[in-house]
């Protein structure tokens, strides 16, 4: 058998949007999840080869690892698709099929119409911080406004 170059491509991968101001906290990458498709294409398998390897059983929507078989992610429902991480996709192909080469990339996603209103809320976060930075005017005080108790209730 000829040594293969085997590639999961994953596009749905995009860095998390860093919500916090304070830099202190480091934005988490998502883990992609491959669909069906992009294994059969990284295996160069047919697709029901591809279904021949995966760990299913019809009794039991998560059924345990088996080291060999081709093991989905977590499921809720039986109707959700199949979806494999990208390192147990090298796993099966390096420990089960014998491929030696086995490679794993993972490409991020274009920018979705959630991310973009994300990114556009955080610009404006920190425009306000900027603005508030430079007007010098400093965080007001709590314990002044507790003080004002004495004014009638609404």
């Amino acid at each position: 058998m000829l040594p293969r170059s085997v590639e999961s491509v994953a596009t749905s991968v995009q860095q998390a949007t860093e919500l916090s101001m304070d830099s202190g906290h480091a934005s988490a990458q998502a883990e992609a999840l491959v669909g069906i498709d992009d294994v059969q294409k990284s295996l160069n398998r047919s697709r029901a080869s591809v279904y021949r390897y995966t760990n299913t059983d019809t009794r039991n929507l998560n059924p345990p690892f088996n080291p060999r078989k081709l093991n989905p992610e977590y499921r809720s429902d039986q109707k959700d698709p199949l979806m494999f991480h990208p390192n147990e996709v090298a796993r099966f192909a390096k420990d089960v099929l014998r491929i030696k080469e086995v490679t794993v990339e993972v490409l991020n996603s274009p920018s979705t119409a959630t991310q973009q209103i994300l990114g556009s809320i955080l610009e404006e976060l920190r425009l306000i911080r900027t603005h508030l930075e430079a007007s010098g005017t400093s965080p007001s005080n709590l314990s002044v406004h507790l003080d004002q108790q004495d004014r009638p209730a609404a």
